[in-house]
């Protein structure tokens, strides 16, 4: 593979909390990460739950962790993920990143160079969901 190929690339979406639809106002609470090329798709999940509660103090926080909880396991794939956790991962990263009109939703699909995916994912986690220093 050539260091540049398209498949050298990772490609991540920032998950967003939009309590209310219509206000266009969220909290981004996670990230998902894909590289083709090493096989690596994953989803962490960082909900700070009293920024979430400051837009909507009526929120079901308890429905919201069971939905947020189940972007990791699609990335994880395979039995008991549903019929979208069989899919393959590429296809799995692209239903996930669709726009959507919901309460939990993605950023657009941005792009970057493949390298050390965990500290591509903590740094990705630090610069957009993190607020502390």
């Amino acid at each position: 593979m050539h260091a540049d190929s398209p498949s050298s690339h990772y490609d991540y979406a920032v998950i967003r909390v939009v309590p209310r639809v219509e206000r266009e106002e969220f909290i981004n609470v996670g990230v998902i990460l894909s590289c083709e090329a090493l096989r690596y798709l994953e989803a962490r999940i960082e909900l700070d739950e009293p920024r979430v509660l400051a837009l909507a103090p009526d929120l079901d926080l308890e429905s919201l962790r069971r939905h947020l909880d189940t972007i990791p396991a699609i990335c994880r794939g395979g039995e008991g993920t549903g019929p979208i956790g069989l899919l393959p991962q590429r296809a799995r990263f692209h239903w996930l990143t669709a726009r959507r009109s919901s309460i939990i939703q993605t950023s657009p699909v941005h792009m970057g160079k493949c390298g050390d995916m965990p500290s591509i994912m903590e740094h990705l986690l630090q610069r957009m969901v993190r607020t502390g220093s």
